[in-house]
């Protein structure tokens, strides 16, 4: 490692980028499209599985609930395993899982067998954020919005023709076609992609967060089964309330220990990012939009015609009538990939919601025919398709390279935690219409007020988006297509001067001639790991809260390992205490407090009176000195820029204040 700076129109060029095209992006989003079918093939089933296998209506509704929360607690573990050990290679296993299901199921007449097929099979929704950041690495950039946008769109394609191609194979064939046939389909895609995809070299490091993994899990898992069991125990039921505050609780386990270990399965500072954090929120709302469309519509043609509101179909036509919605999402990826990748990821989630948000509106006076349902459920896809295509792409851009799958895990499970709420929230609003003199169906009323709850998530959605698509506006599109090939990840560690390891460090990485490349943050050892060019001279640029930035220019080799970034200047917050007569104070308490309250650092000053803090995190604070002594006082307002500061305080004694009088302000800059 050297730390000369040489001319950088000396380094040597850099290797273009890889290949790869159709042929991948066909194969990936048909992969998304096997685990989405699934998801909603056995929908049409669950009615009649009381009577195929002898159990009641409760527990055949867990074939639902099994499904969602296996694909909830598999998507984020199997996500970060990816980035460590392999994409493809984890796309192999999660289709292998799938199809092992299929075998388990469709061999099965017992239900604790049929639950753990769906369980197993319902694993396999973590393949679309691996396949997404697949694109990313095998894909030219100017083809990853595109890709990108075909591979959201497997979420609803699939979901959308797996109801009535269920409903239809469960009438004309025996009832087991419907599980083990997406078996076929996986194993089916599983010789595709071992013949079509090659491996990806980005990988991060480090041990995997077995801890975090399951605290995760169990937290997930007691989430999930009260929102999507609570209409059936009763949402204030123990059972309800227990699996919410146990979850709840092991998440408060979860987050500090995530914070404290290297290599941790959520990274959530970066997490905790403003775009990541707006993202990730909005995913939870647009997934409860999405899933109104669907189960709303669905409730409208089917109801009855007596009530009035309904449209009489049966469950087969009225999953046939949905079926262009979910094409209209395959239709509209190109459009979707093109929006993201000629005005921004920004201004496709933001249309996406406001598209959203008005066809909802409007669906509540114009949903009296077939037709208008139809127009409604279609006009919804073509905001959600917007909004879903470019969520990946905008998580993408702003998570380091060799974090990509698993940040995009964490997307899709929170739009699985929206699609959850949605499905209860509907079930709450709808049974509390059901009465007598509706004759057990729900009021209109009931379906209007699920479609205004649906507009005002997804204005919500456009609303969050929007300090960032005014940001774009003010600084430009400075996003340029990178043109380095990005696949070789080396390793490092951010050090202070006594060689104790710095978290929270960002290290950004660039090609010799100043193309970006990749960036990281440390973790609590001070570990990264980032993306290169491969063995050329690279500048790495570290930034940490309190510490001068320091750059480091670097010929990297084939070890992959870089010596430790050691990071010499200390920032501090300096300077003398004295008295009203000018005379240094040995021995006064100086600290350094939030505004908002609470205690930042505090230290005694020396026999001369001097000081010196660690510079905090760029914010407002008070500073205050104090004779304890004589019990004089000073106090400054310390506005923190990102570099080190001088403040000299002279301590005065308060004044007393007489009882009844009003005491005079305290002294302070």
């Amino acid at each position: 490692m050297s730390a000369s700076t040489p001319s950088i129109d000396a380094a040597p060029a850099t290797p273009t980028r890889r290949g790869g095209g159709g042929v991948v992006i066909a194969v990936l989003a048909l992969c998304g499209t096997v685990v989405s079918l699934q998801q909603t093939m056995v929908l049409p089933l669950v009615p009649d599985l009381p009577d195929l296998i002898g159990t009641s209506a409760g527990n055949a509704s867990w074939m639902i609930t099994a499904t969602l929360v296996a694909g909830a607690v598999a998507t984020p573990v199997i996500s970060r395993m990816a980035d460590m050990y392999g994409k493809r290679r984890m796309i192999l296993v999660t289709l292998a899982i799938v199809a092992l299901g299929a075998l388990v199921g469709g061999l099965s007449t017992s239900l604790p067998f049929l639950l753990l097929a769906r369980a197993l099979q319902g694993m396999g929704m973590a393949l679309v954020p691996i396949g997404i950041a697949t694109m990313r690495d095998e894909l030219e950039p100017d083809k990853v919005p595109l890709a990108v946008a075909l591979m959201s769109a497997t979420l609803a394609i699939g979901a959308g023709v797996g109801l009535p191609l269920g409903g239809f194979l469960a009438e004309a064939f025996d009832w087991h076609v419907v599980l083990w046939l997406p078996g076929v389909l996986a194993l089916l895609m599983l010789g595709l992609v071992l013949v079509t995809v090659s491996e990806s070299n980005v990988r991060t490091a480090g041990a995997f967060d077995f801890r975090g993994a399951v605290l995760l899990s169990l937290a997930l898992v007691l989430l999930l089964l009260a929102v999507s069991k609570g209409a059936d125990w009763g949402w204030v039921d123990t059972r309800t309330l227990g699996c919410l505050a146990a979850g709840v609780a092991l998440l408060a386990v979860f987050i500090p220990l995530e914070l404290r270990i290297p290599n941790p399965l959520v990274d959530i500072r970066t997490a905790a990012q403003p775009v990541i954090l707006a993202a990730n929120t909005i995913s939870v709302f647009m997934g409860f939009a999405m899933f109104v469309n669907m189960l709303v519509s669905t409730q409208l043609l089917q109801t009855p015609k007596a009530t009035g509101y309904g449209l009489g179909l049966d469950a087969l036509h009225a999953g046939l009538w949905m079926a262009p919605s979910a094409v209209a999402f395959g239709v509209l990826a190109p459009l979707s990939g093109w929006v993201t990748r000629r005005f921004g990821p920004e201004v496709a989630i933001g249309a996406g919601g406001v598209i959203m948000a008005v066809s909802y509106l409007a669906r509540v006076p114009l949903s009296g025919s077939v037709t208008l349902v139809v127009i409604g459920t279609v006009v919804v896809t073509i905001g959600t398709a917007l909004a879903y295509s470019a969520l990946p792409t905008l998580i993408m851009r702003s998570v380091p390279v060799t974090e990509t799958a698993a940040a995009n895990g964490l997307n899709t499970l929170l739009r699985s935690v929206g699609t959850s709420t949605a499905s209860a929230v509907t079930a709450a609003v709808l049974a509390a219409t059901i009465t007598s003199a509706t004759k057990g169906y729900p009021t209109f009323g009931a379906l209007s007020t699920m479609f205004v709850l649906a507009a005002a998530a997804s204005a919500v959605s456009a609303v969050l988006i929007l300090p960032f698509l005014r940001r774009r506006a003010a600084e430009g599109d400075t996003q340029s297509i990178e043109t380095l090939t990005v696949d070789h990840v080396v390793r490092g560690k951010v050090v202070d001067p006594k060689g104790v390891g710095l978290a929270g460090a960002v290290v950004t990485v660039m090609g010799g001639r100043g193309s970006h490349m990749d960036w990281s943050r440390s973790d609590s050892a001070g570990d990264f790991s980032v993306a290169t060019a491969g063995p050329i001279r690279h500048l790495f640029v570290v930034s940490a809260v309190g510490w001068s930035p320091a750059s480091f220019y670097v010929d990297l080799t084939d070890d992959r390992h870089l010596a430790p970034f050691a990071m010499a200047e200390r920032l501090t917050v300096t300077g003398e205490i004295t008295d009203a007569l000018d005379h240094p104070v040995a021995n006064a308490s100086v600290v350094i407090t939030k505004r908002s309250g609470g205690s930042v650092s505090w230290v005694r000053t020396d026999d001369t009176g001097h000081y010196t803090l660690p510079l905090p995190k760029e914010g407002v604070y008070d500073l205050t000195a104090v004779d304890r002594d004589t019990g004089a006082t000073h106090s400054h307002i310390l506005a923190v820029g990102g570099r080190s500061a001088t403040i000299d305080l002279q301590l005065s004694l308060p004044q007393q204040v007489q009882p009844g009088s009003t005491p005079p302000p305290v002294e302070s800059d």
